[in-house]
């Protein structure tokens, strides 16, 4: 199976085992599992951890999830594995075994904000209020119609929180988080450190919190591909998850990555 659309010039060989130039950046719902109506019910496939890990260790431990989830809850579906990862667009970092939070999870304004969805949620059946500790999510997957509902609670709720937090959308979904956290400033970090630093990078994801990161790699000469339909800037595209789960399979055995 090939990246549609094919890439323009030939795919570079990358000889199985070998130490090359290359940086992972991975995102995790829609890209490495399926979407789930809600999201503690992914399911992570047979075999993806010892993948990631070998992939790891052909890329000289430059592989990273870039995610929306909190690190912690990463590693609760991909154990016993632990990855290098940024959790929260970034908010939390962990590179190298080492982790650090660039906002606390007690923060008056959120827990406060928590309190609110919380009450917007209860009498509105469907809705799903995701308390991330350093952000918060709105999800109405369950109750498509409530979506203008969400979406003016959002915006209102942001107004009242001011310029240190912001909104981002995804599907189904919105959220609420540290104005500072992008998942383009977290793939930037990562390569200006060991083992990232002057490899070439390629960001996978699904969705529109995604583009910023495709971006930052296209910007350093990487490459982005886009999981599924939807508008992007990725030049390549793969149609499901379970498609770059086989892709991400043979890149382990040494099959080239993408486009020269």
């Amino acid at each position: 199976m090939s990246l549609d659309p094919a890439p323009a010039r030939p795919a570079a060989e990358l000889p199985k085992g070998s130490s090359d130039d290359y940086a992972l950046f991975l995102d995790f719902d829609g890209t490495l599992v399926e979407l789930a109506p809600r999201p503690q019910d992914v399911v992570v496939a047979p075999g993806l951890g010892v993948t990631l890990e070998t992939l790891r260790d052909r890329f000289g431990g430059a592989l990273a999830l870039v995610s929306g989830r909190p690190i912690a809850t990463l590693d609760e579906f991909l154990a016993p594995h632990r990855f290098d990862a940024a959790g929260l667009h970034g908010v939390e970092m962990r590179r190298s075994g080492v982790f650090a939070a660039r906002a606390t999870d007690h923060e008056p304004e959120l827990r406060e904000l928590v309190d609110r969805f919380r009450g917007f949620v209860e009498p509105r059946p469907g809705l799903l209020l995701e308390d991330k500790g350093r952000s918060v999510a709105l999800h109405w997957r369950l109750a498509p119609d409530l979506e203008s509902e969400v979406v003016e609670e959002a915006a209102a709720a942001l107004e009242s929180l001011g310029s240190r937090w912001r909104l981002q959308a995804g599907k189904s979904v919105l959220e609420i988080l540290p104005a500072f956290a992008t998942k383009a400033g977290a793939v930037q970090e990562f390569l200006e450190a060991e083992p990232y630093r002057g490899r070439r990078p390629v960001f996978v994801g699904d969705d529109v919190t995604d583009e910023h990161g495709f971006e930052a790699v296209l910007e350093r000469g990487g490459l982005a591909i886009r999981i599924g339909e939807g508008p992007t800037v990725a030049p390549l595209r793969l149609p499901s998850p379970a498609a770059f789960r086989e892709q991400l399979a043979r890149w382990a055995q040494g099959e080239p990555i993408a486009a020269g």
